[in-house]
């Protein structure tokens, strides 16, 4: 089939994400040094960032809320309100923090731009998104922009048609296989994955084995390349 669309992932996969959640969660470590452990506190805040997921979704305002709602439970409600208010200045540090963009990541997008439909798919809040692509400068590049809550099946499908293509004649290349990879290949379509030194724990799923669209290369660079052999 004829590959028409090639949707990439924003997070951790154009620019760099989650290096700045590791630096806040340390920050957030020192702050509540004197009542817990750093590896308790990082398994306390990730079970309260899967219990929220559902309520605050994706992105760096549900990330502080957990980080206060852990705060509050492991102080036993003891936690001063000067933490409480450094927490929140993390997280607009995080907010404001200028992009960095990835190895390759321009010359790839601008390379595929120019025979095929490019969409970018990201998960996450609105506005942080939005600010985020605004700065990053590749926001010319793509053909459309999709900011959603979650990343299923479902929701690649309805995306793929919205953009006049099927999926298997769809690609989405990312850096996370649960959400850029995984769902895509299930509806029919191609599957890259490049890998980042830093995934985030609900991130992580084992790779798809002997599928023949799923593909994993080092970094954006030979994506231009990849997608050439396919066509």
């Amino acid at each position: 089939m004829t590959l028409t669309t090639i949707g990439f992932d924003a997070d951790d996969t154009l620019w760099q994400n989650e290096a700045f959640f590791r630096l806040t969660q340390e920050r957030f470590t020192a702050l509540l040094a004197d009542y817990a452990e750093p590896d308790h506190l990082h398994e306390r805040l990730l079970v309260a960032e899967r219990r929220n997921l559902g309520h605050y979704g994706f992105g760096v305002k549900g990330f502080v809320l957990s980080m206060i709602e852990t705060a509050i439970e492991v102080t036993e409600g003891r936690v001063p309100a000067s933490v409480i208010s450094d927490l929140m200045e993390a997280g607009r540090d995080m907010l404001r923090h200028p992009i960095e963009l990835l190895p390759h990541a321009r010359d790839a997008v601008e390379a595929l731009a120019a025979d095929h439909r490019v969409l970018l798919i990201t998960k996450g809040d609105l506005l942080d998104q939005e600010r985020k692509l605004a700065q990053s400068g590749l926001g010319d590049l793509f053909d459309g922009v999709e900011i959603v809550s979650n990343k299923t099946p479902e929701v690649y499908h309805a995306i793929f048609a919205r953009h006049g293509s099927r999926p298997d004649q769809s690609m989405m290349v990312g850096n996370s296989l649960k959400s850029d990879v995984l769902p895509v290949l299930d509806v029919g379509g191609w599957g890259v994955h490049v890998p980042h030194d830093l995934t985030w724990a609900l991130e992580h799923a084992d790779p798809p084995q002997g599928h023949g669209r799923f593909y994993q290369l080092a970094d954006l660079a030979g994506l231009p390349d990849l997608v050439a052999k396919l066509r």
